[in-house]
């Protein structure tokens, strides 16, 4: 063995003994090898006529190469004695003549077959002499002239040591010639039967076989087969060494590099491959019959179906034990080898000064160093991807495969992932352990998950991970069956398909799986990688594919680039237009899932376990996050409040509100959607559209929730923020509550109207958003918190049952307001003072009388919209939905003055003057129930008003006389008396003041004397003005117009006229006027009777509304000048004083 300087010339036999194959006949190249034979002599070391020496040995490759007229002069292993049985019982008949053919079946026999020892002993040393023979390198020299010298290296290597063979088969894949290739790889295979037939490498690895127990290396005790085991039981050992696995044996350097050199040499045929080929004889006949050996076709197509059913589990674990060494150096894989050996070369994959020698050889490292100029854009030949393809699909269908995680997640694997071996299953579930579905995973084992996937990159081709690709393939085929087969954009079409009905529960767990490793690293998403490692250099000062750095390390540079995504032209510094479209599509997915956001997972981990730890289902752990803001640590407030700042923006980034609201999107907001620059206009949009019939449940609360959220905080409402910053910054600093905010900008707008500032404080544009956000804010009473939080209570007593939006909930407690708690009836009081100002505030009323405020008020500002609508409430053309609601206002308003503008503008001298009394007994913010409107019609009936005050009073006595819920002291005095005597009245569903006639009529029979007491001071009023009281005015409107028309309304004017007419014979009224004027009589003569004047004013106003007003004054006059003439003409009565007694 001292002339076998390196393993290389191991294959010095393999050049010599891989002639032809001598069962179909013998070459030339041949007979000429045989012409140099010697005459045969006895085999040398063995018994007897067994021993050969090295010229033995060659002569008998030539006896056994000879042509068969010609064989009877050579030695023949048939005619050995110790031979002869066991070869004639195994080998066939035509084989006999011919040595190289009974090596061959003999070395292709089955298992149970045995061979006597000594026989084994002698093909054993006949195989060893035709390894250490240098005469055969002139066989070559001859066979191989033209190839050698065509390859250089061959060419210059020195003759006579056998390195020359050993040069022909490391370039055996160069070689064209049809009989040098013959003669080089034919029959390898009797080499690699034996490990003791490889120069070198029984002294190198001596020590280790003893220590690993791989067998004896003492003559006789192996047989040829268990020989391939020693290599396979090493091969083993290599590998536990590598997996740190519990008494792994450190193999010597010389050892393992001998044993990678076995394996790399025995990676074209796996023939070679001793141990492999006895275990996987049945599978390659099953699974790969018409697989040509050679080239590592017959291990590829073994590996296709390691994890078949029906492969052998003996064939499965030796496949996986060259999978293993093929992870350790790549070489093994002949196809990978050849395939990429120009790129490694083009791309300096094996020239990197950072990285050991040891790691060039990786698989690992060579993916890495490939993938990394696929991504760059860099030619990478097709044949050299294909390659790259099946080992990437290898590392993600074995876990074992990858040493890492065999040592790094063996805790997780067997707690969690035990029995799952197959198709990638235990590497799921491993990813399914690193989300966090299934308990703790080290970081160790998180990291080599995480390694593991930038080596097998799946995300450029979803086919590479086999569990992923099972799960998913219905939904490829339906949903994204219009994208090329392997593209990465299926990932993508799978996340936009996530939690729809077509997605499959096996495939949403498998791509939550991947997507979460995905996620943490922006380089395995191959497109955005492309659009975007540009910006990602200038911006995030990023690094190559496969490099990092631990100032940026892969998980912050998306941060990195979603943060420059939006910002303004002003800001600078921007991503390009592709770029952008990329980093809002990850934006989209991360909103799927708080798993697939790495910085919210990582910062809110704990606040996902105090808060949320029931929210389970898709999206519900962001919006528990979101509605729990206030309650966050530190870290993750802030990153919750910038993710949501962003989907103020683009609100597209919530996909799964964007696919519940797809039909009111595609009815209303379509435009906008479509709008790849969005700046809260689709928000707005759905806002705006919330209670269209197209606005479905799951819209409607996902709308409803982001408003809820824009309250926490001003700059998550990216319109309003843009528009009043600067304003907020000046006006009301250190505000961040968006309510407190609104509060604090409409406080300021309203002092600037009030005191007539020359130029606002607030800007125009803030001005103008600012409504948008009251109006906004008035729909839903969650969006008012302080508002909410005093009312919850009355909300849960008296308004269960009705649901939040519309301002239904509001409308619900102003309709309740008696019942309400002081709290919460303070708040609702405040609110529609507030409302009453402001009718474009009061969401109930313009969304109920949207269209007649578009037909009556086009032209009124906003403010007088309410006093537009009463204006026309009686008009034909108004809508009934929308005069109940003015109905419901004019009762709000009429309950106190406060609430009424208009009147409060007008009146706000007579109120104090008249009514000061009441003012001091009200306490603040409770409402007045009536009683100062009251006042002011008493007063308006004594004809004491200012005018703008008794225009005002005039209009609502002409309102409330038509219909009784319109005056408060009325309905709350009367509620049961209307119900006794008049419920028609009361039911009728157009009010014409049919209930206060009822009443006036019934007055005898009224029981209660607070209700007696209204229905007595309307008689007064009435007094006052005919059109107060509007049956009487209805009866006598024809005789109005003939016998009064000249006489102007108002202090009753026209009433007395009517008196007067009814007096005078000569006139003759309607019958139904004359009629309805002689009840008016008599109930004004029973309220006098029942109500005499309180005082002189009151006396005095009964005499001039009397309708004998005149008479009463003739006699009153005629009584006073009586007087008078009298003290003229009597003189005095008393006594006269003497001018002396006054001078005294």
């Amino acid at each position: 063995m001292a002339d076998c300087i390196r393993v290389p010339l191991l294959l010095l036999l393999m050049c010599i003994s891989l002639s032809v194959h001598p069962i179909r006949g013998e070459n030339n190249f041949v007979a000429k090898a045989a012409v140099k034979a010697d005459n045969p002599q006895n085999p040398a070391g063995g018994p007897g006529p067994a021993v050969v020496n090295p010229g033995a040995a060659e002569r008998n490759l030539g006896a056994g190469a000879s042509l068969p007229r010609r064989r009877s002069a050579g030695w023949k292993l048939a005619e050995e004695a110790v031979c002869r049985e066991d070869l004639t019982r195994l080998c066939p008949k035509h084989s006999w003549n011919n040595n190289l053919a009974l090596l061959e079946c003999l070395q292709d026999r089955k298992e149970e077959t045995e061979i006597a020892a000594e026989c084994n002993h002698l093909l054993w040393n006949y195989k060893l002499n035709l390894t250490t023979d240098s005469k055969f390198e002139s066989v070559a020299v001859e066979v191989c002239k033209t190839t050698i010298s065509q390859i250089k290296e061959c060419a210059a290597e020195e003759l006579g040591k056998g390195y020359l063979v050993s040069c022909l088969v490391d370039h055996r894949g160069n070689i064209s010639d049809y009989q040098c290739n013959q003669y080089i790889t034919k029959m390898t295979s009797i080499v690699f039967s034996d490990f003791r037939l490889i120069c070198g490498f029984m002294d190198k690895c001596r020590d280790d076989i003893n220590a690993l127990r791989c067998g004896s290396i003492s003559t006789g005790e192996k047989d040829v087969h268990s020989q391939g085991e020693v290599i396979a039981c090493l091969e083993k050992g290599l590998v536990r060494e590598a997996e740190e696995q519990p008494g792994a044996h450190a193999i010597k350097e010389d050892c393992k590099k001998s044993i990678m050199r076995v394996a790399e040499l025995s990676s074209d045929d796996f023939h070679l491959d001793r141990y492999l080929y006895f275990a996987c004889r049945e599978d390659r006949e099953r699974f790969c019959e018409n697989t040509l050996a050679g080239e590592g076709r017959v291990y590829k197509c073994l590996f296709n179906h390691k994890f078949e059913e029906a492969m052998s589990e003996r064939c499965r674990e030796a496949l996986t034990t060259r999978q293993k060494l093929i992870a350790q150096d790549y070489k093994v894989s002949y196809s990978l080898a050849k395939a990429c050996k120009s790129d490694l070369r083009k791309y300096h994959c094996a020239a990197d000064a950072n990285v050991p020698r040891a790691r060039e050889a990786r698989l690992s490292y060579l993916l890495l160093c490939l993938e990394s100029a696929v991504h760059r854009g860099r030619v990478v030949s097709g044949e050299c991807q294909g390659e790259m393809m099946d080992y990437r699909r290898m590392l993600m269908e074995d876990f074992s495969l990858s040493p890492e995680i065999v040592l790094h997640c063996r805790s997780e694997i067997e707690g969690h992932c035990s029995g799952l071996h197959r198709k990638g299953r235990t590497l799921h579930c491993l990813m399914r352990v690193g989300r966090g579905d299934m308990g703790a995973i080290e970081p160790n084992c998180q990291r080599a998950l995480q390694n593991l996937m930038q080596e097998a990159d799946p995300g450029a081709d979803y086919r590479i991970d086999r569990a992923l690709n099972e799960a998913c393939e219905s939904v490829i085929q339906t949903a994204c069956k219009h994208i090329r087969n392997g593209d990465p954009m299926i990932l993508s079409c799978l996340m936009e398909h996530l939690y729809t009905e077509k997605m499959v529960e096996e495939c949403e767990h498998r791509l939550l799986e991947l997507q979460y490793f995905i996620a943490r690293d922006w380089k395995l998403d191959p497109i955005l990688y492309k659009k975007c490692q540009g910006d990602a250099a200038r911006l995030c000062h990023t690094h190559g594919w496969n490099e990092t750095s631990e100032m940026m390390p892969p998980g912050t540079i998306f941060s990195c680039l979603y943060r420059h995504a939006y910002r303004s032209v002003e800001q600078g510094r921007r991503l390009s237009r592709d770029c952008k479209v990329e980093v809002q599509r990850i934006l989209h997915q991360r909103a799927l899932d708080v798993k697939l956001d790495p910085e919210l997972q990582r910062v809110c981990m704990t606040d996902l376990g105090k808060w949320c730890s029931e929210k389970t289902d898709a999206g519900q752990e962001l919006e528990c996050l979101q509605d729990h803001l206030e309650d966050l640590m530190s870290d993750c407030r802030d990153v919750v409040g910038n993710l949501t700042e962003l989907e103020s923006e683009d609100i597209q980034i919530e996909a799964l509100l964007m696919r519940a609201c797809e039909p009111v999107i595609q009815a209303y907001c379509h435009e906008v959607a479509d709008n790849q620059i969005d700046t809260g206009d689709l928000m707005d949009c759905l806002v705006q559209n919330k209670h269209q019939k197209e606005m479905n449940e799951k819209c409607a609360v996902g709308v409803t929730h982001f408003q809820l959220i824009q309250i926490k905080d001003f700059r998550f409402s990216y319109k309003f923020k843009t528009a009043c910053k600067e304003d907020v910054l000046k006006l009301c600093p250190n505000i961040k509550k968006k309510v407190d905010v609104v509060i604090c900008l409409s406080t300021t707008v309203r002092n600037d109207t009030l005191q007539d500032a020359k130029e606002h404080r607030v800007s125009v544009k803030c001005r103008k958003q600012l409504r948008v956000e009251e109006v906004e804010m008035s729909e839903d009473i969650r969006l008012e918190p302080e508002l909410y939080d005093s009312c919850k209570q009355d909300i849960n007593r008296l308004c269960q049952n009705v649901a939040f939006g519309n301002a239904q909930v509001i409308e619900c407690l102003k309709e309740n307001k008696r019942e309400l708690t002081q709290r919460c009836h303070q708040r609702i009081f405040k609110l529609q003072e507030v409302e009453m100002v402001d009718p474009e505030l009061d969401y109930q009323l313009m969304r109920v009388c949207k269209h007649m405020i578009r037909r009556f008020c086009t032209e009124s500002e906003g403010k007088n919209v309410l006093q537009c609508l009463k204006q026309n409430k009686n008009s034909e053309l108004m809508d009934p939905k929308c005069k109940q609601m003015i109905t419901k206002r004019q009762i709000t308003q009429n309950t106190d003055y406060r609430l009424n503008p208009v009147l409060r503008k007008a009146c706000k001298a007579d109120i104090p003057k008249f009514c000061q009394t009441i003012l001091n007994r009200a306490t603040a913010d409770t409402e007045l129930e009536g009683q100062v409107i009251s006042c002011l019609k008493l007063k308006y009936a004594d004809q004491r008003l200012s005018p703008d005050c008794e225009d005002q009073i005039r209009v609502i006595l002409q309102e409330s006389a038509l219909d009784y819920r319109l005056d408060p002291q009325l309905q709350l005095h009367c509620t049961q008396e209307i119900s006794r005597l008049c419920p028609e009245e009361a039911a009728a569903q157009e009010q014409t003041g049919q209930v206060e006639e009822c009443l006036k009529v019934n007055l005898l029979k009224i029981k209660q004397e607070g209700c007696k007491k209204e229905v007595l001071n309307m008689l007064k009023e009435s007094k006052a003005d005919i059109f107060v009281d509007p049956v009487l005015h209805t009866a006598c409107a024809l005789d109005i117009k003939h016998q009064c028309a000249a006489i102007p309304p108002g202090k009753g004017r026209q009433m007395s006229c009517l008196m007067e007419a009814l007096q005078d014979k000569r006139i003759r009224l309607q019958p139904e006027c004359k009629k309805r004027l002689q009840d008016r009589i008599d109930m004004w003569s029973y309220a006098a009777k029942v109500a005499p004047a309180e005082g002189f004013s009151d006396l005095a106003m009964q005499v001039m509304t009397s309708p004998s007003k005149n008479y009463i004054l003739t006699v009153i006059g005629a009584g006073v000048a009586l007087l008078f003439l009298m003290g003229l003409l009597c003189g005095r009565f008393t006594k006269r004083v003497t001018q002396e007694l006054k001078d005294r």
